[in-house]
């Protein structure tokens, strides 16, 4: 069952609390920003491709809410370089971090291949945030650790199309590094977004301390989706189904803001529109498959310079 939530009444106030989203300027993680900056937050992180785009964003949220502090982080997921480069910046600028959202990504793109050789959708989606992730976790660690009355989160933006687009197999690992144009745009987007479930649910059990929660948003109409070029032909119906029936960003964010600051939001649970627990699909409890994910994400991060996972 669903709950309900509004995000002026039921998000807590945030005062000395550090927030880090990626892709913050825009669709859902612009509005999640938008939402927690009028919480008292003590700083929020923006992390942008674009980093015009972000202080375009910083200053419209500043006319509704000027006493927000936002700072603009430059993050191209397409690169685990600048993965390592934004995150040691936020590392280097802060003793603290509470909520971290790893938010951006891509959907139904064509063949490509990221910086480092990586599926487009895997690289971006998946193993971009996690050598972010991997950056940031002592910093996360020592906040639920040593912080009074701590509540340190990471929540993922996955989505459903894991339970329905994935391969057969859930994930190719030897396709992993090449184009895979043998597959469908939305194949290759339901597999990274698989990823994203199953390696939240593996934080979740190597770091009790800090709640890990993936979540699915819902169809929402933001331009992530709108723009995907690679679906075929399912992109046919995939703009008129956002068009006639697709979340507004305001409500398609309210998932990943009860997720963040609701006291309910469990660990290691895959959570649906808002706030209904969900099992994530065939695969979305296979601890073969979990295991293996983390063995290649942790050899893969190593092999480009990862620092290892505390």
């Amino acid at each position: 069952m669903s709950v309900s939530f509004n995000p002026a009444r039921d998000i807590p106030d945030l005062s000395g609390k550090v927030i880090v989203v990626t892709g913050g300027n825009a669709g859902l993680g612009a509005e999640t920003i938008r939402e927690l900056a009028k919480h008292n937050p003590k700083c929020i992180y923006l992390c942008a491709r674009t980093p015009s785009k972000a202080e375009a964003f910083i200053s419209e949220i500043k006319t509704s809410t000027p006493s927000a502090n936002i700072k603009p982080i430059h993050f191209d997921l397409a690169s685990l370089q600048s993965a390592k480069t934004a995150a040691n910046e936020i590392f280097s600028s802060t003793t603290r971090l509470d909520l971290l959202y790893l938010n951006a990504g891509v959907s139904a793109a064509a063949p490509d291949l990221t910086k480092e050789g990586y599926e487009w959708h895997m690289g971006v989606n998946h193993l971009a945030h996690a050598m972010f992730a991997q950056i940031l976790m002592p910093l996360l660690q020592k906040t639920a650790s040593t912080e009074p009355n701590s509540d340190v989160r990471i929540i993922t933006v996955a989505s459903e199309a894991a339970k329905v687009f994935a391969p057969k197999e859930g994930i190719i690992f030897p396709q992993l590094k090449t184009d895979m144009s043998s597959s469908t745009g939305i194949a290759r987007y339901g597999q990274s977004k698989l990823a994203n479930i199953l390696f939240a649910k593996k934080l979740a059990q190597l770091y009790p301390d800090i709640k890990s929660i993936p979540i699915h948003p819902g169809l929402v109409n933001t331009e992530n989706y709108s723009k995907g070029t690679g679906a075929g032909w399912f992109k046919l119906i995939w703009k008129p189904l956002l068009m006639f029936t697709g979340l507004t960003a305001e409500d398609g964010a309210k998932t990943q803001l009860w997720a963040g600051t609701a006291g309910e939001a469990k660990t290691g649970v895959f959570y649906i529109p808002v706030g209904k627990e969900d099992a994530g699909g065939k695969f979305g409890g296979d601890q073969g498959l979990i295991y293996e994910l983390w063995r290649w994400t942790e050899g893969e991060l190593k092999a480009n310079g990862g620092v290892g996972w505390p």
